[in-house]
């Protein structure tokens, strides 16, 4: 990966399943069963069934009850919303989660009403207006998971927020938005960029540490990227096009190797020849992604405690 210091996110968050791993066996023996998170999967969308698959794998593998609700893509709205009111009021239930995207057949809104449906206390996602209230606020007990994962890797890997500028491309309200907070609240100077900003580039080449959340494969070029910035690359995109693996990371390279094995690569938001004036840098795969599903178990503990504190 070039000059850049790979930020491993795959090994931290290993480490952190790992130290998560006796706290939950402690919980289990106070309350007499372990943390339960249930997943509502609804449709047949192939990138969520990986995701899902994976966190239930992990959560498993830590010690948590994990419950897949796998629900088809007819399933109407009110059949879901009834679901989320069963596991609200569920005493075996601690946290929810429902993987997005929901399918286009549910009608436009839908993702928000449900999501506003979920008991906050059991909002693992930490996406109930309550909980985004709370983080706005600097309070929150239960913050989305990519962002606070992003924000343990800084902390981890004593990279410096207080006092530095923090670039952040991207504004949804899963990533970009609670993002630019939770770097706020640690005393960073934090710009948002999107799609409508002027100038991009040289926004973001201004940054000591530069957040990619957009969902564009290879968008951001070394234009984009002071000299020494650490870059964090939210991405994660499919490309089956070989010849644009082949220009991105060079012919010969592992990565093209991988993808004439499998027909596909995943690749980031941050082009690879980032890597040269970057001073630190996430890997994709390997780098937020796996943070994520950490931060979720970390999260399902914390509503299971507070449930009962």
């Amino acid at each position: 990966m070039g000059k850049a210091r790979r930020l491993d996110g795959a090994a931290l968050a290993a480490t952190i399943r790992a130290e998560l791993v006796p706290k939950v066996a402690q919980f289990r023996a106070r309350v007499g069963r372990p943390p339960a998170l249930d997943i509502v999967l609804v449709g047949d969308d192939p990138a969520s069934h990986i995701y899902v698959r994976n966190k239930e794998r992990a959560g498993s593998e830590t010690g948590l009850a994990v419950t897949v609700h796998r629900l088809p893509a007819t399933t109407t709205r009110d059949a879901l919303l009834a679901l989320i009111t069963q596991l609200n009021e569920s005493a075996g239930c601690d946290a929810i989660l429902v993987q997005s995207p929901l399918p286009g057949a549910l009608g436009r809104g839908a993702a928000q009403q449900v999501f506003d449906a979920i008991n906050p206390q059991k909002d693992v996602d930490g996406f109930h207006p309550q909980n985004v209230g709370l983080l706005v606020q600097g309070r929150a007990t239960l913050s989305p998971c990519t962002p606070a994962g992003v924000v343990e890797l800084l902390r981890r890997e004593s990279i410096p927020v207080a006092g530095r500028h923090a670039v952040v491309i991207g504004r949804s309200e899963i990533v970009g938005k609670p993002m630019a907070l939770l770097l706020l609240q640690r005393d960073a100077t934090v710009t948002v960029c999107h799609s409508k900003t002027v100038n991009l580039p040289a926004i973001a080449s201004q940054a000591d540490i530069l957040v990619a959340a957009i969902g564009r494969a290879a968008f951001v070029t070394k234009e984009f990227v002071k000299p020494g910035a650490t870059v964090v690359d939210v991405g994660t995109s499919r490309v089956d096009d070989r010849a644009l693996v082949a220009r991105w990371f060079g012919d010969p390279s592992q990565r093209l190797a991988d993808f004439d094995k499998k027909g596909t690569a995943v690749v980031g938001d941050v082009h690879p020849e980032v890597a040269e004036v970057a001073g630190a840098l996430t890997p994709v795969p390997g780098g937020v992604g796996p943070l994520t599903i950490a931060m979720l178990l970390k999260n399902t503990l914390i509503a299971a405690e507070h449930a009962r504190s």
